[in-house]
């Protein structure tokens, strides 16, 4: 599982990591505790019906994948997993055509009872991952509103001493197969699972873990652009 993340780089840094060529995200601020159903950055893909050229950009989704058939629901959608994301109805469209990266920081998981968990930070030796993920669009009023989720799997190595789930992560070397924007068949999918649970291997052996202060635990009194959210406990 994933339910709350940290993201603080700037615009401009995830333009250069992701070698994106435009984003329309300028007002986005560092974060340090981004919950579900906020907005948070996406990288994707698509092609410009009139040059042909493929134009990767940042842009903000919706923590909250709602596609334009689904009801109103008052759980948010905002994992998805690998297991599932290739056949389950909800997912298998949007895995086959609209794949994304989130970039972050690192991730939040809790471990103890309900009223005394303690948090934990997950994170790789660089200052940036690239979790991969679904979106979709949907027309709310006259605007159309992008809506995302994050893929999970099996929790592996440092990332399962705290919790059973996990982001999948990709490498670099994965970017660009997993951006492309064409459309999966059946087979295409399948190979796409396999490679995201192959890619997300080498990456979950690099992650670790540490305590940071519980005042990350409630959402609503946390601050989200305070940095010492991510620093460790002494």
């Amino acid at each position: 599982m994933c339910g709350r993340f940290a993201n603080d780089a700037k615009v401009d840094e995830m333009i250069q990591e992701f070698v994106a060529q435009g984003n329309d995200y300028r007002d986005w601020r560092p974060q340090y505790s981004l919950a579900p159903t906020q907005l948070v950055p996406i990288v994707r893909e698509r092609q410009n019906k009139e040059t042909g050229e493929i134009v990767r950009s940042i842009e903000p989704a919706v923590w909250n994948f709602h596609p334009a058939f689904m009801k109103e629901s008052k759980r948010p959608q905002f994992n998805t997993r690998i297991e599932t994301v290739a056949t389950n109805g909800l997912w298998k469209g949007a895995f086959a055509s609209s794949r994304c990266l989130v970039p972050m920081r690192g991730y939040y998981e809790w471990t103890g009872e309900p009223g005394n968990k303690q948090a934990f930070f997950l994170h790789g030796p660089q200052p940036m991952l690239a979790a991969a993920g679904i979106y979709t669009a949907r027309k709310v009023g006259d605007e159309w509103e992008v809506s995302t989720s994050i893929i999970t799997r099996e929790a592996r190595d440092a990332s399962g001493e705290v919790h059973d789930r996990m982001p999948v992560f990709l490498d670099r070397d994965a970017w660009d197969e997993y951006l492309a924007p064409v459309k999966l068949d059946d087979d295409g999918k399948e190979e796409m699972v396999a490679l995201l649970n192959a890619e997300s291997e080498k990456v979950a052996s690099t992650i670790t873990n540490y305590e940071v202060d519980r005042k990350v635990n409630n959402t609503r009194a946390v601050d989200p652009e305070d940095p010492t959210l991510i620093e460790p406990l002494e």
